[in-house]
């Protein structure tokens, strides 16, 4: 069998060569013989120098050229008169990639196979009962084919769903360990506060001078809803305006970002399918994000990048919802742990080299720890373990917040990165210094996340009175040095 695979040519001149490989890559996965025929519509003589260069290394080239521009379905014409093959396989010039080109060539194929094959041997038959012989046994090999390819479409989907379950491969510097308890701790910094009097949770502090209002929070919305009021959302606004200025100075680039992403999204993050009972999910099967990575890594899904362009730096805001499905009975009470929250999300992409990744990753965990020592907070920094590392992270780091109240370390970030496991099932590619297509290497960090930062700075920030002071940081933000109740 012999394919012939037209294709008018309306591209510009320097987009022939990926046009040209992206074929070749196509071409080289079938085991049947093919040729390639360019039809120059006329309107590219420049494009058509350049497919010569090719055809005088690949003698399954043809180029056929059009006196004029007369379309793109003259051009189709053109190229199927010239064609030798047994199968002609029209294509438009702004072709996909491989990987979905494949499958739809194939189809294509298939849908003019039997008439290839039938018409050779019916053409031979010698009366009108091997005729219908030749016909009924057409009929009986298409029925089994149909039932063998029904068969392989089910395989095919459990297959691609236990491929979307293959975690990526940890870093060697990963610790072995089974859960969070067996992370190693890499650094501490900050004494914890001693206080002179039997210190208070945040929130009975918060309740007391006017900042949280949990009782109408669970009216409203259930387990785990919150209204902040007065100080409460002053305090909150003033941490989200200090990250703007603080991480605004390392280069990024702010991003507001949807809330309500599609599947594709999350499948291509790693967030699911594992994590769908974490989800919300909307009647239009829509879903709520946890955290702004999913939209921003979707920000430039398809896409190609320049290399000069990298790394992409982005400090992304948004709201953030989460189920706590498998959190039944931990912190059930305060901010900790919350169906709803506002976070600031540092997400990098970057070239495709494992020494870049580990350099980017240091320096976003760094920038929140330096957040952190903004807000004068003790905390400490573990290496997380592979067994809690999330599917397609190679390592990430957790920093770990001082709660007074309940006198342990709280995680507050984490940071992340992934190779090219996000960027490859995004098709999130860029061109190399040689000219080659490669996928750029993924990372992300918090920045920061509320309402849970004020459980950190309320329970180490307050005072015998039941005051409680504002950081210094955050001072120009609040506008005062000490919260108190309202008179």
């Amino acid at each position: 069998m012999k394919y012939s695979v037209v294709i008018p040519i309306y591209n510009e001149e320097d987009t022939l060569p990926e046009l040209y490989k992206r074929l070749e890559a196509v071409m080289s996965g079938l085991k049947d013989t093919y040729e390639l025929i360019f039809v120059n519509d006329g309107s590219r003589d420049r494009s058509e120098e350049t497919l010569k260069s090719y055809a005088a290394q690949n003698r399954s080239i043809k180029i056929i050229s059009l006196s004029r521009n007369f379309g793109l379905q003259p051009a189709y014409s053109a190229g199927i008169n010239h064609a030798s093959g047994d199968m002609v396989i029209p294509m438009d010039g702004d072709l996909q990639d491989p990987p979905e080109l494949i499958p739809k060539m194939i189809d294509k194929m298939r849908e003019g196979y039997d008439m290839v094959i039938a018409s050779r041997y019916l053409a031979g038959a010698k009366s009108e009962e091997e005729r219908r012989s030749i016909i009924s046994r057409m009929q009986i090999l298409k029925a089994e084919r149909e039932e063998y390819e029904s068969r392989l479409k089910e395989v095919m989907i459990d297959w691609q769903k236990m491929m979307l379950q293959v975690p990526n491969i940890p870093d060697v510097s990963v610790p072995e360990g089974a859960d969070d308890s067996e992370n190693l701790e890499l650094r501490k910094w900050g004494e914890p506060a001693e206080f002179s009097f039997q210190p208070k949770s945040h929130i009975e502090i918060m309740e007391k001078l006017g900042m949280l209002d949990l009782e109408r929070g669970s009216k409203v919305a259930g387990f785990r809803g919150y209204y902040l009021k007065g100080d409460g959302v002053l305090l909150s606004m003033a941490v989200w305006q200090l990250a703007v200025d603080f991480f605004g100075k390392k280069g990024f680039e702010l991003l507001m970002t949807p809330a309500v992403v599609g599947r594709e999204f999350l499948m291509g993050t790693g967030y699911l399918p594992q994590s769908e009972d974490d989800l919300y999910k909307t009647q239009d099967k829509s879903y709520l994000i946890g955290t702004s990575e999913v939209p921003v890594m979707g920000y430039h899904s398809g896409e190609i990048l320049d290399k000069k362009d990298l790394p992409k730096k982005y400090l992304a805001f948004s709201p953030c919802y989460r189920r706590e499905a498998g959190s039944h009975g931990k912190d059930v009470k305060g901010l900790i742990r919350v169906h709803e929250f506002f976070k600031w999300e540092q997400v990098v992409l970057c070239k495709a080299e494992h020494d870049e990744s580990v350099r980017v990753h240091e320096w976003l965990n760094r920038n929140t720890e330096e957040f952190i020592e903004l807000l004068n907070i003790p905390y400490h920094t573990v290496a997380n373990c592979g067994g809690d590392l999330g599917l397609g992270q190679v390592k990430k780091y957790d920093i770990e917040l001082w709660v007074s109240g309940e006198n342990t370390y709280r995680e507050i970030s984490s940071a992340s990165y992934f190779h090219d496991f996000q960027t490859r099932r995004l098709n999130i590619r860029y061109r190399d210094a040689e000219g080659n297509m490669r996928f750029p290497h993924s990372l992300n960090s918090t920045a920061i996340p509320t309402p849970r930062i004020l459980v950190s700075i309320i329970e180490n920030y307050q005072q015998q009175d039941g005051t409680i002071k504002v950081p210094e940081a955050l001072v120009p933000y609040v506008g005062k040095k000490v919260i108190s109740a309202v008179r």
